[in-house]
């Protein structure tokens, strides 16, 4: 196998003469570069994407916004980031992958930028508008957009045979940055960087006492440090190879029955993934007076359990994507939407088994819903959206050419990516605007029996995307086996 390409030059940011599926025009080691590399600059933009979910509880109980304000705060980059994916999709073979990552990168520095500086104002006398919050919501969704076009570009680098394992990875490992800003945040906004005067309360616990406060503004800081280094690694070491096309050759993509029948099944589950990656924590935090965190004491005491859920997602995208090579994608994306129907009933009977309860028991940490079987729900859907996501990313490179396969995978991550904010409003309509009690800890009564009807959606949607899997690409002689 070939380790360099004799077209490429020291000080060229293209490479020619570009095949992966000839090795004697293919370089494995500029491939895997372009994925590691790449794959940096999109953990950091998922911890962007969802950082605004990670301090959204945190201002809540802080009494900076409501419940109803803290849900519309994680929808927004829900919203940008499924309208950004549809811009970003096509600049891979626009702009090439060095200049697309290597400026999408610095793009991210602007939302985290903006969060330092109103994170850093709260506690100075003034009182950030919701709408000012609401936009910067939305820049975050920078963070999310950028998948569309860093998965069709990585795409290019890597022969069919090795593009599930490729794909599988840096969507995997991407998606870390999800579990990585839930884990990290609660840890570093503990520390009073930029002063204890900026920190803010976070209430009072059930023996009366005040709960240590938090300096939200570290996270963003501790962010931008990261994705400087990123920019400055994608613009020395990346390159772009010689695939392109204009904004009317890609469209041809949705002249083909395909595309709209792996959208629908990647709704399911990355929709399922991101969008409850997003809400997560706010259930939690609406349905549970103490949200049980890692250890009592320690560095990790102030980290909650909500990271598990994105922890899981995307190990069990990693894990699987050399299966899927293996055994090929169809058959793991059926088994995932059925494992998200079972998921999704084992949820459905625990909020279904909600209890009212006194906001602040004298008996301690208490919970309107059986923690156990919610989180044994929560964490099995978790688990097998990410083997459909792995799933779905093999499928696609093999039902469509090079070019297109790019296209697909682009836009329906991006139809996809409006989970965050499917999930958002959904729950926050259905649970009504929060008072009193419900603005801070505990959600309402009713909060996880009017959460039901979404897990019906889901359980709905994985059995109609099982039998279109079933019978479009799994069963024996199915039209497009993959």
């Amino acid at each position: 196998m070939a380790e360099t390409v004799s077209s490429v030059s020291a000080t060229s940011d293209a490479i020619s003469n570009w095949n992966p599926e000839d090795p004697k025009s293919w370089s494995s080691r500029q491939a895997w570069l372009t994925l590691w590399v790449t794959t940096f600059s999109l953990i950091l933009g998922f911890m962007v994407w969802y950082m605004v979910s990670v301090i959204a509880p945190m201002l809540q109980n802080g009494g900076v916004v409501d419940k109803s304000h803290a849900f519309w705060l994680t929808a927004m980059p829900g919203l940008a980031g499924g309208l950004l994916r549809l811009v970003w999709m096509f600049f891979p073979p626009i702009l090439g992958t060095k200049k697309m990552v290597a400026w999408s990168t610095v793009a991210l520095i602007l939302p985290m930028a903006g969060w330092l500086w109103l994170l850093m104002g709260i506690k100075d006398g003034w009182a950030p508008s919701f709408g000012l919050m609401i936009f910067l919501a939305l820049l975050t969704g920078i963070g999310g957009g950028i998948f569309s076009g860093y998965m069709p570009s990585t795409s290019y680098f890597f022969p069919k045979a090795k593009q599930g394992v490729a794909l599988g990875l840096q969507a995997g490992i991407g998606n870390f940055g999800v579990a990585c800003v839930q884990l990290l945040t609660p840890i570093l906004v503990t520390a009073a960087v930029f002063g204890a005067s900026r920190g803010l309360g976070q209430g009072k616990k059930a023996d009366g006492s005040a709960k240590p406060l938090v300096y939200l503004q570290t996270a963003p800081a501790f962010i931008i440090v990261l994705l400087i280094i990123a920019a400055v690694l994608a613009f020395v070491l990346l390159k772009s190879v010689p695939i392109k096309a204009n904004f009317r050759q890609q469209i041809d993509i949705f002249g083909n029955k395909h595309t709209w029948l792996m959208t629908l099944i990647y709704l399911l589950t990355f929709g399922c993934f991101s969008g409850l990656a997003g809400v997560f924590g706010l259930m939690l935090n609406n349905m549970v007076l103490h949200v049980p965190t890692l250890t009592a004491t320690g560095p990790l005491a102030a980290t909650t359990i909500a990271f598990l859920g994105a922890l899981t997602g995307s190990a069990s995208r990693v894990i699987f994507g050399p299966l899927c090579d293996k055994f090929g994608g169809a058959i793991w994306t059926l088994v995932s939407a059925l494992g998200i129907a079972v998921s999704a009933v084992i949820v459905i009977i625990a909020l279904s088994g909600t209890k009212t309860i006194d906001p602040l028991p004298k008996t301690g940490a208490m919970c309107t819903v059986s923690l156990p079987i919610f989180l044994t729900g929560m964490l099995m859907l978790f688990f097998f959206a990410g083997v459909g996501n792995a799933a779905t990313f093999k499928q696609m490179p093999m039902i469509f050419p090079p070019r297109q396969a790019g296209g697909v995978i682009g836009w329906t991550a991006a139809i996809a990516a409006f989970g965050p904010f499917i999930f958002s409003v959904a729950i926050n309509a259905l649970t009504g605007a929060g008072t009193g009690a419900a603005k801070t800890v505990v959600g309402g009564a009713n909060f996880g029996t009017h959460c039901v009807p979404v897990f019906v959606a889901v359980l709905i949607l994985a059995l109609i995307c099982a039998a279109i899997d079933w019978w479009f690409y799994a069963r024996p002689g199915a039209e497009a086996k993959s």
